[in-house]
Parts: structure tokens; C-alpha cells; sequence
């Protein structure tokens, strides 16, 4: 195969265009706009729902956390849920076994039926209601149920 090389005739007077022009760049920075505002109003509503679900998973992992230890310590372990600092802590007597700060790590506003919940040293729930906990950011709330008896569903 023999490639023909033939030398570019210029006048002089050419300039080369190199870039984007003004125009061009408008266009794109108002597509991106416009992209941008379909997509922040979901993806603010993906991190409540998600930041919402995780502070539920969290509750519930403490409740059971509450249930064994109330079993291998033999004693009777609370879970207390204050509502007004977003917290939740487990505790045996005097003893903090845990805690998490719910609106501090996720921002969660946290809303319960009951203010606590304790464990005998068997592990079944001691009283005679049942709880709920609900967790709400912005639009989005997940809610956890505790019976009577300590088991959890959310």
C-alpha cells in the first residue's frame, strides 16, 4: 500500500480555530442547569429516605443488642429513646451498654409511642404495650415496631 503524502497549501491569511466559543459554552452550562434541577429535588429525596432507613436499622439493631445482653447478663437491660435530643441508649442498671446519637449522625427527627423499653433476663419485653419508633427527614419517615415480647419489625 503507497500513501500519497501531499503538502497543505496555505495562504497566510488562515487561522486555525482552536476552543469553544462563547455561545458554546452558554449552551452547555444551560443544559447542565436544567439537568441539575430535574435531578437535586430526588436525589435530596434518596439521602432522606436513606438517611431515614439507616437510623431505623440502627434503632433495631440497638433493641436486639438490648435483648442479648439482658440474656447474657441475666439482668434486666432498658432502651431508652429521648425524642427531644434524637438519642437512644441501652442500659443495664447504672451501666451504659450503648449509644447512638440518631440526629447528630444522620439528622433525623426521632418520634416514639413509649419513652423506653426493658428487657428481662430472659430476653422478652417487659410491659404490657407495644412500641413504635418512627424516624422522619424531610418528606420521608420509616417507622420500627417493637412487641411486647421485644421482637422487632420495620
Amino acid at each position: 500500500m503507497i500513501i500519497n503524502h501531499q503538502p497543505i497549501r496555505s495562504t497566510g491569511t488562515e487561522v486555525p480555530r482552536v476552543g469553544t466559543t462563547l455561545l458554546e459554552l452558554c449552551v452547555v452550562l444551560t443544559l447542565a442547569c436544567a439537568l441539575l434541577a430535574i435531578a437535586l429535588p430526588r436525589l435530596r429525596t434518596t439521602s432522606d429516605r436513606a438517611a431515614a432507613r439507616s437510623a431505623i436499622q440502627e434503632t433495631s439493631a440497638l433493641f436486639s443488642l438490648a435483648r442479648r445482653a439482658s440474656i447474657t447478663r441475666r439482668a434486666g437491660v432498658s432502651v431508652l429513646i429521648d425524642t427531644a435530643g434524637g438519642t437512644v441508649l441501652v442500659r443495664s442498671g447504672s451501666v451504659m451498654i450503648a449509644s447512638r446519637g440518631l440526629h447528630a449522625r444522620y439528622g433525623v427527627r426521632i418520634t416514639s409511642s413509649r419513652d423506653s423499653m426493658s428487657y428481662d433476663p430472659r430476653g422478652l419485653g417487659f410491659g404490657a404495650a407495644n412500641l413504635s419508633v418512627v424516624a422522619r427527614r424531610g418528606k420521608s419517615a420509616e417507622t420500627l415496631f417493637v412487641s411486647r415480647l421485644g421482637r422487632t419489625r420495620h
